[in-house]
C-alpha cells in the first residue's frame, strides 16, 4: 500500500471538482465519498441535491473562524492511498477504516475531538484521496510533522492488519518518484521513463569512471544534455542543473533539474566525494583520455576489479563497502552503455535496479574503490563491444562476477536491514543472470563443442580431477550441460603452466555455488580469469608449454562414468 502526501494547494474547490471529475488520466468511476470527519458530511458523487461546492464549504468552514492575516496560504491537505496491484478489491468500508487511520497517523484528526476537517473520495477499485483543511476546529494547526513518513509507518501496519502486499520499507535514500503529471506527459509523449528518469540514468552514466568535473560535464554535453551550472562569489562551482533538450514548460522554456533532484547521490558536492585526489592527479583529463585499449581487455580488466571488490564486501569496514557498491553501479551504468544489443536492455535493467542498492545512510569511503571506479573508466573509453568472439566471452565473464557482486551487496544490505537496497541488488542479480544468458551463448557453446572433441583419456582426467578436488559438488557438474566446458578449461590451464588441481580447490573455495545456475559455467569464468587464459578459444593453444599425453593424473581411468561412480562409492 502507497500513500503519498501531495503538495498543500489553496484551492479546496478546485481538488474537489479533480475527485468527482472524469479523470485527466485514468477515467474515474464512481467518485463517492466513503468517510469524513463527522460520518455526516454530503456527498455529491451519489447525492445529486449537494454540490461539491457544498462539501467545500463544510471542510473550509474553520477558516471563517480566522482572522484574514490568521489564514495559511495554503490550507488544503491531500493524500493519495493506493493498494498493489496484485491486492485484492477492498470494499468501501474497508478503504473508510484505512482513511480514518491515515488521517489519525498523520496528526489530520488524531482522535481528539478537535482534528481537522476532512474527506476520503474514491473514484477508482484501488485507490482513495484524502482531502482536509489544515485548521483544526479549535482554530489551532494541526501537528502534521513529517506526515509523509508517519502515512508510510501506518500503511506497514495496514498491510500486515489485512493481509496486503507487503511494501518493503524504505530509509530516505530512495531518488525522488517522478510526480503524476511527470509520467502522464511521458506517455503522452511517448516515452518509456519520465524525462526525470531518463536525466536520471544519463547523469549516473556521465558520473561513472569520471576523474573530473570537467570531464563530467563533457560527458552530460555530449550525451546531448542541456547544462547550467552556478557559481559562487569565489568563482568556484556550487551546483548544476541538466534538461533535456525537447522537454519544455508551457512557455517554451526547457525544463531544468537540478541534480541532487534527481538523486541525492547526483548532488555536485556528493559527485565530487568520488573524486580521489591522488587519483585525479594523475588522470589524463577529458581532451587526452587514457590510451584506448580492446573492449575486451578493459572486460578483463573489469573482472578482476570487480572480484577483488567482492572480496572487500566480504571482509572490509562499511565505509569501504558502501564504496565498492556504489562503483559496482558506476560499472554496470558503463556495461549496459557498451555491450552489445542483445545483452544490452537487460543490463540496463541490471544497472536501474542496482542504482537503489548503491544507496545507504553508510558514508562511502571513495579511496577503497578507486579501482573498480578506473575499470569504469576505462570501460567507457574501450567503445563498445562487438557481441562476438572475445568481446561476447568476455563480457560473459564480468557479468558472471557481478552477478555474485549483486547477491554479496543484497547480503550486506540485509544484514544491516537496508530493506530496499537489498531488495534492489537481488533484483539487478536476476537481470544479471538473464544478461549473462545472451552473452554467454556463443562462448560457452564453442568451449563445450571442444570439450566434446578432447581425447577420452582427457576427459576422464579432468573428471577424476574434479572428484577428488571437489567432491562435494562433483555429481552437479559432471551433470551439468556445461561440463565440457570445464573440463577443456581444465585442460588449457594445465597446458598454459598451472596446477589445475590448485586453481580447481582454489575457484571452488572462493565462493558459494548454489546461488548459480550453472555451477560449471561459473568454474570455467573463474579458471580462465585465474589462469589467466583467453575467454573465447577455439582450439588448443599451439604454444601450449605441455602436451595432453603428459598429463599427471592420466593413469587408465575408464570413461567419465566410471570416475563418477568411484567418487559415489567414496561418499557412501
Amino acid at each position: 500500500m502507497i500513500p503519498r502526501i501531495h503538495q498543500q494547494g489553496s484551492n479546496t474547490l478546485g481538488l474537489l471538482h479533480y475527485l468527482y471529475g472524469r479523470g485527466t488520466h485514468e477515467e474515474h468511476i464512481d467518485p463517492h465519498l466513503v468517510a469524513s470527519f463527522d460520518t455526516m458530511a454530503p456527498d455529491p458523487g451519489r447525492d445529486l441535491s449537494v454540490t461539491k461546492k457544498d462539501l467545500q464549504h463544510l471542510l473550509d468552514q474553520p477558516l471563517s473562524l480566522l482572522g484574514s492575516g490568521q489564514r495559511p496560504d495554503k490550507h488544503v491537505w491531500h493524500c493519495s492511498v493506493r493498494a498493489a496491484p496484485d491486492d485484492p478489491i477492498l470494499s468501501d468500508g474497508q478503504w473508510a477504516e484505512i482513511a480514518r487511520r491515515m488521517v489519525a497517523a498523520t496528526g489530520i484528526d488524531p482522535g481528539d475531538g478537535a482534528g481537522c476537517r476532512w474527506a476520503a473520495v474514491r473514484h477508482a477499485t484501488d485507490h482513495i484521496h484524502i482531502i482536509a483543511t489544515l485548521i483544526r476546529e479549535d482554530g489551532r494547526r494541526p501537528d502534521h510533522h513529517r506526515s509523509g513518513k508517519r502515512a508510510q509507518a501506518e500503511a506497514r501496519l495496514i498491510e500486515a492488519d489485512y493481509g496486503l502486499h507487503r511494501v518493503t520499507p524504505g530509509d530516505g535514500t530512495a531518488a525522488k518518484r517522478p510526480t503524476s503529471a511527470e509520467r502522464h506527459k511521458a506517455e503522452r509523449q511517448g516515452r518509456e521513463r519520465t524525462v526525470r528518469e531518463e536525466l536520471r540514468e544519463t547523469v549516473r552514466r556521465a558520473v561513472a569512471g569520471a576523474a573530473t568535473e570537467a570531464e563530467f560535464f563533457d560527458r552530460l554535453k555530449a550525451a546531448g544534455l542541456l547544462v547550467r551550472t552556478s557559481v559562487l562569489p569565489s568563482g568556484d562551482l556550487r551546483g548544476y542543473t541538466v534538461a533535456m533538450p525537447g522537454d519544455r514548460n508551457k512557455d517554451g522554456e526547457p525544463v531544468f533539474y537540478a541534480g541532487s533532484t534527481l538523486a541525492p547521490d547526483l548532488s555536485l558536492p556528493r559527485i565530487r566525494d568520488r573524486f580521489d585526489a591522488t587519483d585525479v592527479a594523475a588522470a589524463p583529463d577529458s581532451a587526452h583520455p587514457p590510451q584506448r585499449s580492446a573492449p575486451s581487455a578493459a572486460r578483463r580488466t573489469a573482472t578482476h576489479a570487480a572480484w577483488a571488490a567482492l572480496l572487500v564486501i566480504d571482509h572490509g569496514d562499511d565505509g569501504a563497502v558502501a564504496a565498492q557498491i556504489t562503483a559496482t553501479g558506476e560499472v554496470l551504468d558503463v556495461l549496459a552503455k557498451t555491450s552489445a544489443l542483445h545483452t544490452r536492455q537487460q543490463l540496463r535493467e541490471a544497472a536501474w535496479a542496482f542504482e537503489r542498492a548503491s544507496r545507504s545512510h553508510t558514508r562511502a569511503e571513495f579511496r577503497h574503490s578507486q579501482q573498480l571506479r578506473r575499470t569504469a573508466r576505462d570501460l567507457v573509453h574501450s567503445g563498445p563491444a562487438l557481441g562476438r568472439g572475445e568481446d561476447s566471452a568476455t563480457t560473459a565473464m564480468v557479468i558472471d562476477t557481478l552477478f555474485f557482486l549483486a547477491l554479496a551487496a543484497a547480503h550486506w544490505h540485509a544484514q544491516r536491514q537496508h530493506a530496499q537496497q537489498a531488495a534492489a541488488a537481488r533484483q539487478a542479480a536476476t537481470h544479471l543472470q538473464a544478461a549473462y544468458a545472451a552473452a554467454s551463448e556463443e562462448s560457452m557453446a564453442r568451449l563445450r563443442a571442444q570439450g566434446l572433441r578432447l581425447a577420452q583419456p582427457v576427459r576422464n582426467w579432468s573428471a577424476t580431477l574434479l572428484c577428488t578436488t571437489a567432491p562435494q559438488i562433483a555429481e552437479r557438474v559432471l551433470g551439468e550441460p556445461g561440463w565440457p566446458a570445464l573440463a577443456v578449461t581444465i585442460t588449457h590451464a594445465y597446458q598454459a603452466g598451472h596446477d589445475p588441481r590448485a586453481l580447481l580447490h582454489k575457484a571452488v573455495a572462493q565462493r558459494e555455488l548454489h546461488t548459480a545456475e550453472s555451477a560449471s559455467d561459473v568454474l570455467v569464468w573463474r579458471l580462465r580469469r585465474m589462469a589467466d587464459l583467453p575467454a573465447n578459444v577455439t582450439v588448443i593453444s599451439p604454444h601450449s608449454t605441455r602436451a595432453t599425453d603428459s598429463l599427471p593424473y592420466a593413469a587408465p581411468l575408464g570413461p567419465v562414468s566410471i570416475a563418477v561412480d568411484q567418487h559415489r562409492r567414496h561418499r557412501r
